[in-house]
């Protein structure tokens, strides 16, 4: 079963600074709840092809992955992705103008294997829970900015 969890939410504040900040993986330990670091593997700035070692927690695992930027459209679209481990994921970004401010869409998608696709659906509700709490989070941290 594959897992395609896609949420949204408007932030008061424009498009180059939301991107600009969620769209630097450096920031995302401040905003990801479960996202305890990030260490680049190649030299910044953020491009296609740009390598990244995450730590986080999820559903009670420590888990260790390497993101890799394969498609980068600045203030508009982030595309990262990761083949090690038992859940292969995609992780996309996008923002849009909207009169509010801007539309920022999260969306995760993979394919579990092993024990992970026995839990899809629990994996896929406890992410989209963990991707609402993280967008809340995001727009908090930048509206107080």
């Amino acid at each position: 079963m594959a897992v395609d969890v896609l949420t949204e939410i408007t932030i008061a504040r424009p498009v180059d600074v939301v991107a600009g900040y969620a769209g630097d993986p450096t920031n995302a330990p401040q905003w990801y709840a479960n996202i305890d670091s990030v260490r680049w593997l190649t030299e910044p700035p953020l491009r296609v092809g740009s390598r990244m070692a995450f730590v986080a927690r999820f559903l009670g695992r420590r888990l260790a992955y390497t993101y890799e930027v394969v498609e980068h459209e600045p203030g508009h679209r982030l595309v990262m992705s990761t083949a090690q481990g038992p859940f292969p994921t995609e992780t996309t970004y996008t923002w849009e103008p909207v009169d509010a401010g801007t539309r920022m869409s999260l969306r995760n998608r993979g394919e579990p294997a092993g024990f992970a696709a026995a839990t899809a659906g629990v994996m896929a509700s406890a992410m989209r829970r963990a991707n609402r709490k993280d967008l809340a989070r995001l727009r908090a941290v930048l509206e107080a900015g």
